[in-house]
């Protein structure tokens, strides 16, 4: 390799990716630089070689590679794997003798030794080139590839990472982690216990397998729960309910799996005197040993293996046993083995004893002592804190009083050693007798802190605030309701809890108790960051051999299954690395635990081995950032003094040739001396010539090789990224420091809320909160810089540039808390809590605070220490300025590192101010009248300025008042007082500055400074001392109102920087209010528009008593579309009223719905119903009992109404006067009665004529309803009449006093029967619904039909058209598209000057149908009322054949009344029967194809203009179903004789017909030729044919019964006469005139074949309705034939 090597020192080459080697830590060492043709991106290293990673995606091997088939010379220089060229490889991987690399796609390709199955094919010993290896899942459905992310390679095995972020394996050995009766391994298989968990990263030593995990948390839900072991089928968790206690588990540990090879014995307890020491101080207890081997005697081998384990250490199953039985079971030496958990009171008493007789080594016993002696918890699998939540829950709840007493097991002093600080030893004893695992739960940190002073020396480990609070949070979450309990608690086994203790026993013994508040969210800081982040929520998992402790258990035990190492957690691993033999973790905080072989002092402290992760000695302020392990070795990157990174080595010093083998072969043998060899390092050691190498970004050990890829500092761009990061990992361990050494303590304080009080403790938890919040994210964004640094090092992938919001964001939220802190003068109270805490020596406080005065007073420190994470913002700034100077002002690159820099330095800036009106508030504070403080000091509110210097009074205020304005930046506040008086300020009023208007009072006509504020309810003026005083006050409200409604607080920019807004806020705004002042509004709350001090816009208005307006308002008072609800005496049921408002009442059309179950439908005047309504009366959800519908007056029915009485089944048509029945009226049943006449006083009272279904008729006088009294004319059905004076109730008997006559006794034409004329005592046509019509011409600006501006009637329209269109968007279902369509069609208006044509005939037709189709217009507004009283009036008991009559005239007076109102809309348009010329020919082809009412009429020059033609068209249809059922009652006899007829003669075959008929012959469509028929002639029809003849004629006829209107109806008539003289015209080939005797018989022929059922009533109906003008034209005459036609058929006779 020598012409490819040189030495470091020579700047010639690549500048990015430079990669140096060196053995050893020599100090005359010179590291070589490897000459590559680009820069290196990753290196591997195996045993012997090494495997680079070059841009581009090249692969490089270098070193012994024994498997290529040519050997090739050591030393040579890097060869191309040729093999992989096509492929683009994004990550290596080396083991000891074989190699891995993974491509773009995910794919694996591996080479190498194979003899283990390490290369995963099958069949080769070796592989020599790099061969594509498939990872394929089965599991869920059909074969598919995995990706692949990473891999890691070791000695024997091979771990994958997937995309999916789970752990594939291969190889040999139990380090494999997978459930295999053979080896080698060589299909990949899944790691199935980490399946449902979030591996970050793998890493594989010579014998054993590490993964780093993220924390499951809500992020992980949608994973499934794994609650059985996929391998041996077991329940992974599981519940025993013991008579007095119930135990959860998850120490399931599977039986299968463990290698079944000659190293099988390490599995098994080795002999005591062959013990593995896990530290020098730690001693070996055999008695205690004995003891429990014969309390808890080991089961045989076969049973289950999990039970052998280092019986030496005292590790007896003590969790399978309970769980195998809930009874005592009997051992081979008939001892009784006891089903309880816990050793009896005797052994734990001796224990104790014996350890306390032995004071001399009590000091130095540490944690791994403990783990010797007690039943550990490594076995169990780390879980879900969720999952076990759930299981404590369930279990507590299932087992209710049979939850276990724990205490009762143990005295009160055993349990408290469990959680006292002091006591190591007897807290790990009490501990570990009770089947938990200390060092693996929560006083992980304490142990580490007590093998750190050990040595004498201070440990840099921080700790973490989230660890204790943390658990604590957990424990309590896990059982809610059952910790309160002193004598109750669930005992977990579960490695993740320790044992549960009454808050009640911890106070007796003078604990301080956490406050269970946690500082940090327990699933992982900073909720929003968390995809962007990385996570510094993680454990550690490994497996494999465990013979020198490289597991990190605390023990040697071998683990063929992964298992968390607990004492790891909440310790933020972000990097694992494995040597051959050792393990090492990288925390966020730039700490690392090593665990393992220190047979070479690799772990870089001086215990040996270590079974559990301890910190590795480093001076402190060096912050660690990048590890690796080789063999031997361990290669630490770290910060310095300086930016550029410095590397440490710690482990074996390298020598030449045999001479280094010999030292490790005798190592070996040697492995118990005590004594360190010469050949390593006690500790980690500095390289020196790492300053030569440039800025290095990564390390790499492997065999005894070290490597390092560095950059050279082009530009100053790398040093800029390295400085960055450095700097935010030096901050992050500082705000660590200040957490766990100041903000912890303090909160632990039992004083703390007696000295501070609810408020502001309340306030400082916050702030603690967001402290911690924001320490959380710094080490998220500092891990995620080192993370940058290592792989990429650009600018596009910082996070801080990316998403600067997520940072300015919590900066701006700790800055907001902070200063809340301060206002409420939070740390003056501190003080005094602090001082007690932290003694009166501040070196800690200074040292943290960085404060350089000599005698700082502590609460000067507090403020300085709390606002030291702001000062950051200013390094931000700074060195991404730093980075911005390294590319073009051009680049897009440059532009983005400028905006972020301006964020930064604009929020520095701002809170900056901040804090400076924190302070000025503060002071304000201290000097303000005591009483008034308490009510009005809040944590929010800040002073802008205030008038104590007498700038500003109020106008015409008394002689002796004093007033005082205050404004902050929520509120202005008067305070008034009198002078003489002692309390100066006695009154206070707070306007708050939402609702607060403030204009300057014009100086001219006044002369005074002033300025007048207006309030919702109060307006005054203040007058200012000079005009330069009534500016500042004019400008400081304008701003503060601004910003209190941008709800921006004081995060704007200041008035003192002369950049203040210099616009007035907006007169218009939305804001909140609560009314105090005696009226209606008094403490209703008002919250929306307002304008100038009053509601104005959209608003809602709420009162104290459950009444609630939402809707517009005007002026203060409720105005426009608006809903109201009001409480009811009947509980949950309120009045409501949703509709239009006018002043502050109900006005317009709306709907009120009573708490009785009534509903109006209709007009209101001044908050009562008047004008046209409908009231439906009846409880809910019933049909209502009875509907009235018609004029209201004043809040009572008066003037026309339809009465419909359900419940009687009577329906009263007529006038009413304040509620009741008065004047004309008709009232008709259900049994067919009929009643018109005089009403009076709610009775049939007066005058009247009164008609049975049979037609018997009365006619005189009345006295109550249904009851006749006085003259009268009774007429039976067959004409006879009773004439005379009658009394008492119809159909009960009636007295009668009079005549009887008979009159056609010898008259047979009873035809001549004189029937009443009815109509002449009911209300006419032309008086009903009145107010109906007075409501649209109101809506078109007119007070009276016809008196107006027609300009003001469009204008009109146009305001309705528009502003009813948002109501519409509450309800979408009454705006359909094509409705939306029509709205803007009529927005337009159809102008017009000049004479009337048929062309402007048309265009106002068309609008006609387009305004009646929607109810937005007054047009369709009016018709859609007359439909509804039209069907409420002649539907239901109102279908009477009586009704007939008034039906027809009411329809024409509805006609009439429309048309009048057209003619005012349209003044061109002519008059009833008026005429239009120029019917051209063009006009009536082009008609529209939907103008079904323009008949063509005879052939005059000229248009009759009528309402029936212009608006029948539009009414009819709509009113057709009811008036069609009266014609039908009406002619239901004459039809029925009709139909009975046209039955008989249908039976007839044609020919028969047309004879009978008397149809001439030569209109028959048949002919009987004489001879055979030539062609073209027409054939004969077979005589017994039927519906043969005149068919095309028929099928038109019986379309009449499809159309609606008379002239539709004319016209399907027309067209039928004309279908009959095409037949006609092509039989005799010739044209044709009509006569009636000939045409009469044809068309009758029609009429019968065409079957029409209710002919006559379509006959009534074309008669009744028809055009005036069309009468005695063309139509009419067809009319009459068919009339005729009806007539004949009736009186036909058949013989």
């Amino acid at each position: 390799m020598e012409p490819q090597r040189e030495s470091s020192g020579n700047d010639s080459g690549k500048e990015r990716g430079l990669l140096h080697t060196w053995k050893g830590y020599s100090c005359s060492l010179t590291p070589e630089k490897l000459l590559l043709p680009r820069p290196v991106l990753q290196v591997a290293l195996g045993s012997r070689h090494g495997v680079l990673l070059l841009d581009g995606g090249l692969v490089y091997s270098f070193g012994d590679l024994p498997w290529k088939q040519s050997q090739v010379p050591e030393p040579a220089p890097p060869i191309l794997e040729s093999t992989l060229s096509g492929q683009r490889v994004i990550a290596v991987a080396a083991g000891s003798f074989h190699n891995g690399v993974v491509t773009e796609d995910g794919g694996i390709h591996m080479w190498g030794d194979n003899g283990m199955g390490q290369c995963g094919l099958s069949g080769l010993s070796t592989v020599p080139n790099p061969t594509p290896v498939a990872v394929m899942d089965s599991e869920s459905g059909p074969l598919k590839t995995v990706p692949v992310l990473e891999l890691a390679c070791g000695d024997k095995h091979t771990l994958a990472l997937s995309v999916q972020r789970e752990v594939w394996t291969w190889g040999s050995g139990c380090q494999l982690g997978v459930n295999s009766p053979v080896f080698p391994v060589w299909k990949p298989q899944r790691v199935e216990h980490l399946a449902g968990r979030y591996v970050l990263q793998v890493t594989c030593g010579a014998s054993h397998s590490l993964a780093l995990v993220r924390c499951l948390g809500p992020q992980d839900v949608h994973r499934p729960p794994v609650d059985k072991c996929r391998q041996c089928n077991q329940l992974l968790y599981t519940m025993t309910d013991k008579e007095d206690h119930v135990i959860i588990s998850d120490s399931h540990y599977c039986p299968l799996g463990v290698e079944p090879t000659e190293d099988e014995g390490r599995l098994e307890a080795p002999t005591p005197n062959a013990g593995l020491k896990a530290s020098p101080s730690e001693p070996v207890l055999p008695s205690h040993t004995s003891k429990l081997k014969s309390d808890f005697p080991a089961l045989p081998k076969s049973e289950d293996p999990t039970l052998m384990q280092d019986t030496d250490k005292g590790e007896s199953a003590l969790t399978s046993v309970p769980l195998a039985s809930n009874t005592s079971a009997e051992s081979k030496d008939g001892t009784v083995v006891k089903s309880s958990l816990y050793p009896d009171e005797q052994a734990v008493k001796d224990y104790l004893k014996k350890l306390s007789d032995n004071t001399q080594e009590e000091a130095n016993i540490t944690v791994d002592g403990l783990h010797k002696i007690l039943p550990s918890s490594e076995n169990l699998p780390s879980t879900s804190s969720s999952t076990l939540n759930n299981l404590v829950a369930s279990c507590a709840s299932a087992v209710g009083e049979r939850v276990a007493s724990t205490y009762e097991a143990l005295s009160l002093k055993k349990m408290m050693n469990l959680y006292l600080p002091s006591g190591g030893l007897k807290s790990g004893g009490a501990v570990g007798l009770l089947g938990t695992a200390p060092g693996v739960g929560d006083n992980a940190t304490e142990h580490v802190r007590q093998e750190d002073s050990m040595h004498g020396k201070k440990s840099s480990s921080t700790g973490d605030i989230r660890e204790e609070e943390g658990e604590g949070v957990r424990r309590r979450r896990s059982l809610p309701g059952l910790l309160s309990q002193g004598r109750y608690a669930v005992h977990l086994l579960s490695s993740s809890y320790t044992l549960l203790l009454s808050p009640r026993l911890l106070k007796k013994v003078g604990r301080v108790r956490m406050p269970s508040f946690a500082l940090t969210p327990l699933e992982g800081g900073v909720p929003e960051t968390q995809e962007v982040l990385p996570t510094l929520q993680t454990e550690v998992w490994s497996w494999g051999y465990g013979e020198h402790g490289q597991l990190g258990h605390g023990d040697s035990q071998a683990r063929s299954q992964p298992l968390c190492i607990k004492c790891l957690n909440n310790k933020e691993v972000v990097r694992v690395a494995a040597g051959a033999h050792h393990s090492l973790a990288l925390t966020a905080q730039s700490q690392v635990f090593s665990w393992g072989s220190n047979l070479s002092g690799q772990l870089g402290h001086m215990e040996s081995p270590s079974t559990i992760p301890r910190l590795a000695k480093l001076s402190e302020g060096i912050r660690v950032w990048d590890v690796s392990a080789g063999e031997r070795h361990t290669l630490l990157l770290a910060d310095g003094d300086c930016i550029q990174p410095i590397i440490y080595y710690s482990g074996q010093q390298v020598k030449d040739g045999d001479k280094y083998i010999r030292e490790l072969v005798q190592q070996e043998e040697s492995e118990e001396k005590e004594e360190w060899g010469v050949g390593y390092t006690p500790q980690p050691v500095l390289l020196p010539f790492c300053m030569n190498l440039g800025y290095v970004s990564s390390v790499c050990a492997g065999g005894q090789r070290c490597m390092a890829l560095s950059d050279k500092n082009v530009m100053g761009f790398i040093a800029s990224l390295h400085e960055l990061a450095a700097a935010e990992r030096k901050f992050y361990c500082k705000l660590c420091d200040i957490k766990t050494q100041i903000i912890r303590p303090l909160l632990e304080l039992d004083s703390l809320s007696l000295a501070l009080g609810q408020v502001t403790l309340g306030l400082l938890q916050t702030l603690a909160s967001r402290f911690s919040h924001l320490c959380h994210l710094t080490g998220q964004h500092a891990t995620s810089l080192t993370v940058n640094l290592r792989r990429v090092r650009d600018v596009k992938g910082l996070v801080v540039l990316e998403h600067a919001g997520i940072f300015l964001d919590s900066y701006q939220e700790y800055s907001n808390s902070l200063g809340n802190f301060q206002v409420m003068g939070g740390f003056q109270a501190l003080t005094k809590p602090s001082l007690d805490s932290f003694g009166k020596s501040l070196e800690l406080l200074q040292r943290l605070t960085e404060c350089n005065d000599e005698n700082p007073s502590m609460t000067n420190l507090l403020v300085a220490l709390f606002y030291f994470p702001i000062s950051h913002l200013n390094k931000y700034n700074r060195l991404l300025l730093k980075l911005g100077t390294c590319f073009e002002v051009s680049s897009s690159d440059y532009q983005k590192l400028q905006d972020s820099c301006s964020k930064f330095e604009a929020l520095d800036l701002q809170l900056k101010r901040k804090r400076k009106e924190a302070e000025y508030t503060l002071h304000f504070w201290k000097s303000f009248p005591g009483k008034m403080t308490d009510s009005l000091r809040k944590p929010h509110r800040r002073l802008i300025c205030e008038s104590s210097n007498k700038a500003l009074t109020l106008q015409n205020a008394g002689r002796f008042s004093v007033n005082w304005f205050i404004l902050f930046n929520d509120a202005l506040v008067h305070a008034q007082g009198v002078a003489p008086c002692k309390n100066l300020f006695s009154t206070h009023h707070v306007f708050r500055l939402a609702t607060l208007w403030v204009e300057p009072v014009p100086e001219e006509s006044t002369g005074i400074h002033g300025l007048k504020v207006i309030t919702p309810e109060e307006t005054f003026t203040l007058l200012a001392s000079s005009p330069m005083e009534k500016s500042k006050w004019l400008q400081f409200i304008n701003q503060a109102v601004g910003q209190a409604l941008n709800g921006t607080g004081q995060d704007t920019v200041p008035l003192s920087s002369g950049l203040a807004q210099k616009l007035e806020p907006p007169n218009s705004r939305t804001a909140s209010y609560t009314f105090y002042k005696e009226g209606r509004l008094k403490e209703a709350t008002y919250e929306g528009h307002w304008l100038t001090g009053k509601p104005h816009g959209r608003g809602v208005l709420k009162w104290p008593d459950g009444r609630k307006y939402t809707g517009e308002f005007k002026n203060g008072l409720e105005d426009g579309f608006g809903e109201f609800v009001a409480p009811n005496k009947t509980p949950n049921i309120n009045d409501s009223y949703q509709g239009h408002w006018k002043d502050g009442k109900m006005h317009g059309l709306g709907k009120y719905r009573y708490a009785s179950g009534e509903v109006y439908d209709g007009s209101f005047q001044d908050g009562m119903r008047h004008g046209h309504g409908m009231l439906r009366s009846g409880k809910l959800n019933t049909s209502s009992p009875s509907v009235f519908i018609g004029q209201w007056l004043q809040d009572k029915k008066t003037g026309y109404g339809v009465f419909d009485d359900i419940v009687k089944g009577e329906k009263y048509m007529g006038m009413w006067q304040d509620h009741i029945r008065q004047g004309t009226g008709v009232v008709v049943t259900q049994f067919g009665l009929y009643y018109e006449g005089a009403f009076k006083d709610n009775k049939m009272m007066g005058t009247g004529i009164l008609l049975s279904e049979d037609d018997t008729t009365y006619e005189g006088e009345f006295s109550d309803d249904w009851t006749l009294n006085g003259k009268g004319v009774l007429t039976m059905a067959n004409g006879d009449y009773l004439e005379g004076s009658f009394n008492g109730e119809w159909g009960s008997g009636l007295k009668v006093t009079g005549s009887y006559f008979k009159p056609h006794l010898f008259d047979t034409d009873k035809e001549k029967t004189q029937t009443v004329k009815l109509g002449r005592l009911c209300v006419c046509a032309e008086d009903k619904w009145q107010a109906v019509f007075e409501e649209c011409w109101r809506q078109l600006g007119c007070e009276e039909p016809g008196r107006g501006e027609n300009w003001k009637a469009w204008q009109n329209i146009a305001v309705a058209l528009t502003s009813s269109r948002p109501h519409t968007h509450d309800s979408p279902e009454m705006l359909s598209r094509s409705n939306n369509k029509t709205l803007k069609s009529l927005e337009v208006i159809p102008l017009h000057t000049g004479s009337i044509t048929m062309e402007r005939y048309n265009t106002i037709r068309l609008y006609l149908i387009k305004a009646c189709d929607t109810s937005l217009h007054p047009l369709g507004r009016l018709l859609e009322t007359l439909v509804a009283v039209y069907r409420m009036t002649y539907v239901g008991v109102g279908a009477n054949r009586r009704l007939l009559h008034q039906a027809v005239t009411e329809i024409k007076s509805y006609l009439c009344r429309i048309f009048q109102i057209v003619r005012f809309l349209f003044p061109d348009l002519p008059e009833e029967d008026g005429v239009i010329p120029e019917l051209t020919s063009s006009l009536q082809d082009n008609r529209e194809p939907d103008s079904t009412d323009i008949s063509p009429d005879s052939p005059k020059p000229a248009r009759v203009v009528s309402s029936s033609g212009l608006l029948l068209p539009v009414l009819l249809p709509r009113l057709y179903p009811p008036l069609f059922t009266l014609y039908a009652l009406d002619k239901e006899k004459e039809d029925d004789i009709y139909w009975e007829c046209v039955l008989r003669l249908n039976k007839q075959p044609d020919l028969a017909l047309l004879t009978f008929l008397g149809v001439h012959q030569k209109f028959w469509p048949i002919s009987i030729p004489a001879t055979l028929p030539v062609l073209g002639e027409t054939q004969q029809v077979l005589s017994s044919a039927k519906d043969a003849c005149f068919t095309s004629a028929v099928e038109t006829l019986q379309q009449i019964s499809t159309t609606f209107t008379p002239s539709d109806k004319l016209q399907v008539i027309q067209l039928t006469f004309e279908e009959i003289t095409k037949e006609v015209q092509s039989l005799l080939k010739q044209d044709f005139l009509w006569s009636m005797d000939d045409l009469f018989p044809v068309f009758l022929y029609v009429v019968l074949r065409a079957r029409i059922r209710n002919l006559g009533s379509e006959v009534s109906l074309i008669e009744d309705l028809m055009d005036p003008c069309v009468q005695h034209g063309e139509h009419g005459i067809m009319f009459t034939t068919l009339k005729a036609c009806y007539y004949q058929i009736q009186h036909e006779k058949i013989t």
